[in-house]
């Protein structure tokens, strides 16, 4: 299976469209949390259109995309968008993998976001918040962050695609501005 990844959009429809086009042929896109508003602390990203980007995402099938809720996202965005994003944790299984998703910001470091996935016996978690796009890999778990598209603490507008094949785990990182591919990490996980 093919996912396509992304996360902290805070509103920029620019920066969400291009992380849609690149990730569009995949099987599900997931994104993990602050889909339209930019939070206090944030400045205003590029092209900041949150009522456009509502209608947007509105128009993606909703069997093709899966949102959680951000820190920045509240009650009245789930209004305007017609897809699910009330939920701060989801569960779904990638035979034969249990893939959590949540946006990230209840964790400090990535020792509080493995125990997590121990208690709830997840084998990889995709997660937003810190705006920086990593693999790591643990006790036979992988913890994924692709980024933000349009707010990066790295210094680069990013997405990522997971490739789950039987056992073997590939992410992905691409430039958004460029399209270039920017690292892929590969990982073996035993069930």
């Amino acid at each position: 299976m093919i996912i396509g990844l992304m996360s902290d959009s805070h509103g920029s429809l620019k920066w969400f469209k291009k992380a849609y086009n690149l990730l569009k042929d995949t099987d599900l896109i997931i994104h993990a949390g602050d889909i339209l508003y930019h939070g206090p602390r944030n400045p205003l990203p590029d092209e900041y259109l949150p009522q456009e980007l509502s209608e947007f995402i509105n128009t993606i099938p909703k069997e093709k995309i899966i949102f959680v809720k951000g820190n920045c996202d509240s009650n009245v965005d789930q209004m305007v968008i017609n897809h699910d994003i009330s939920k701060r944790f989801k569960l779904i299984d990638i035979e034969p993998f249990a893939l959590g998703i949540i946006h990230g910001d209840q964790f400090k470091n990535d020792s509080e976001m493995f125990k997590f996935m121990d208690e709830f016996d997840i084998d990889i978690l995709i997660h937003g918040h810190y705006h920086v796009k990593k693999a790591i890999s643990s006790d036979n778990k992988v913890i994924i962050s692709p980024g933000s598209v349009s707010l990066p603490k790295d210094g680069t507008k990013s997405a990522g695609i997971l490739t789950i094949e039987k056992f073997n785990v590939a992410v992905e990182f691409f430039d958004l501005p460029s399209g270039e591919l920017l690292v892929r990490k590969s990982f073996k996980l035993v069930k």
